[in-house]
């Protein structure tokens, strides 16, 4: 077929045009391009998603006002061989190895585990020259403009000499002002002029489980360091004082951050780092805090006078079990029971009696032998407080002037303990599952056997302990036993409670009646 030249010129442009085009698709991809621009490609992918707030702002702000806090003692030179006598281990056996353990261990406070790096960084091995030596390092922060600062009275306890480390770097010697050993708190105050960066404490009644927090710390003497976690418990009681009152967070808290603080989102401190749980000895997300509210109140009062004054009711308590509540009456086991009332102190004055239950103060409900503590506590001494008592099966209320809190407990004398002689013929009381006697002076029973499968046992109760009174009635003879359990289950109770006396301390336990 022939083409005619014109249309066959015209169809081999268009070809070669189409040609073009493709060619230049492939070489630019899916970009577009026209006459004169640069290719357009595709958007990088971008997530839209909440972001988790960041901490740097609270940080910055309080970060000055976080200190590491230096503690130095005199330490007497020793011997290898531990045989000096001025180790303090003086009730040690006399064995070489051991005192040389005890000696390599006991130091660095809050740098305990890491005692060889304690010793390269401050030759704590060389003690021969009487200079203070270093034997502590923790945290601490300002709270006034002037240099007061708080710590943890178990950083500063073994001290002499006390340095303090700003968050700039700057050494200041401190001196230290006064300490609680009761809530582990201590005041320093940094010698000399100058204006500090400091913080507030937190209103820590609206702390929340849950709440974001901030600890800022020394951990391992690293310096300034940054942790974040949230409150995991409130109230928590880990044995480690009368108060006990901590909140629990699980923001990473290590050695050397006792004494620091832990901050609300608004940079208010909310505790103050003090203990840790841990079976590896490094954080396993488990650390307590000192409450706001307990140390805003002992800072208050070491600033003022150095000391902390407590009030003093002078009454000996325990918890209120279950089987106690149900011997007494009581409808709950909240409460704190008086084992015994001290005669020169002001609750026994103002008419409180073992076997008391104290179940408020001023109206304030007592839960627990532990919150009494707290509530009393919080009182000066001289302070005019109405307690509520559980007697005789009803409420009854005494005011106390209360007293002040003595700086050592009270100790029985050995020398006032007796020893009862033992009787000639026992008498039993099978279904308590206990054998007694009369007490040399005629007063209460004393146990020579226990049965070891009985409530008794159960109860902790001890061949040698002295049952001084059954349901707040003195106890002569196993007829007052018998007397006061049957009367229990006349009134429908469950249980008899015995007043125990053991090495001159009394305690309560409830034994149930309902087999007899």
């Amino acid at each position: 077929m022939n083409i005619a030249p014109s249309s066959y010129s015209r169809t081999r442009k268009r070809l070669l045009a189409a040609v073009a085009s493709v060619a230049v698709a492939g070489a630019i991809g899916v970009g577009a391009l026209t006459s004169g621009t640069s290719p357009v490609l595709a958007d990088a992918v971008r997530v839209e998603a909440p972001q988790v707030p960041s901490f740097a702002d609270v940080v910055e702000r309080v970060s000055p006002a976080v200190v590491s806090v230096k503690v130095k003692a005199k330490v007497q030179p020793t011997a290898d061989d531990g045989s000096d006598g001025q180790d303090g281990f003086d009730n040690l056996p006399n064995n070489p190895q051991l005192r040389r353990f005890f000696k390599e261990f006991r130091g660095f406070g809050d740098q305990g585990g890491q005692n060889d790096e304690a010793h390269r960084r401050f030759g704590h091995r060389d003690r021969n020259d009487g200079q203070p030596r270093p034997v502590a390092q923790g945290s601490g922060f300002f709270i006034s403009e002037d240099g007061y600062l708080v710590t943890n009275n178990h950083v500063v306890q073994e001290g002499t000499a006390f340095t303090v480390v700003t968050n700039d770097g700057k050494e200041l010697d401190a001196k230290l002002i006064g300490t609680d050993p009761r809530t582990d708190l201590a005041v320093l105050k940094v010698e000399g002029g100058g204006k500090f960066t400091y913080v507030d404490f937190a209103d820590d009644a609206k702390v929340r489980v849950g709440d974001w927090v901030v600890a800022v710390g020394n951990p391992f003497g690293l310096g300034g360091t940054v942790t974040a976690g949230i409150v995991s418990a409130r109230g928590r009681d880990i044995g480690a004082g009368p108060y006990d009152d901590f909140l629990q967070i699980d923001a990473s808290v290590n050695r050397g951050n006792s004494g620091g603080p832990t901050f609300n989102l608004n940079g208010q401190v909310v505790g103050i780092n003090t203990a840790i749980f841990s079976p590896s000895g490094g954080s396993v997300g488990i650390a307590f805090d000192i409450p706001a509210s307990t140390a805003k109140q002992v800072v208050d009062d070491l600033m003022k006078s150095g000391t902390v004054q407590r009030g003093w009711l002078g009454v000996e308590i325990q918890p209120v079990t279950s089987d106690i509540a149900e011997s007494l009456g009581l409808k709950s086991n909240n409460g704190a029971l008086v084992s015994s009332a001290q005669d020169a102190g002001p609750g026994k004055k103002a008419g409180i009696a073992a076997g008391d239950v104290i179940t408020q103060v001023d109206g304030k409900d007592v839960a627990s032998p532990k919150e009494l503590a707290r509530l009393i506590g919080a009182y000066s001494p001289g302070k005019s407080v109405d307690v509520t008592v559980w007697r005789d099966g009803k409420s009854q209320t005494v005011k106390v002037d209360l007293g002040k809190l003595p700086a050592t407990d009270k100790q029985a004398s050995n020398d006032q303990q007796q020893q009862p002689a033992a009787p000639a013929k026992p008498d039993t009381l099978a279904d308590l599952g206990l054998t007694v006697t009369k007490s040399e002076n005629g007063k209460g029973l004393v146990v020579t056997d226990v049965d070891p499968n009985s409530d008794a046992a159960d109860r902790g109760i001890q061949p040698g302990d002295v049952i001084t009174a059954v349901n707040s009635t003195e106890v002569n003879g196993t007829e007052d036993v018998t007397k006061a359990m049957t009367e229990a289950v006349k009134s429908g109770r469950k249980a008899v409670l015995m007043q125990i006396t053991r090495d001159d301390n009394n305690r309560f336990v409830a034994l149930p009646v309902a087999k007899g």
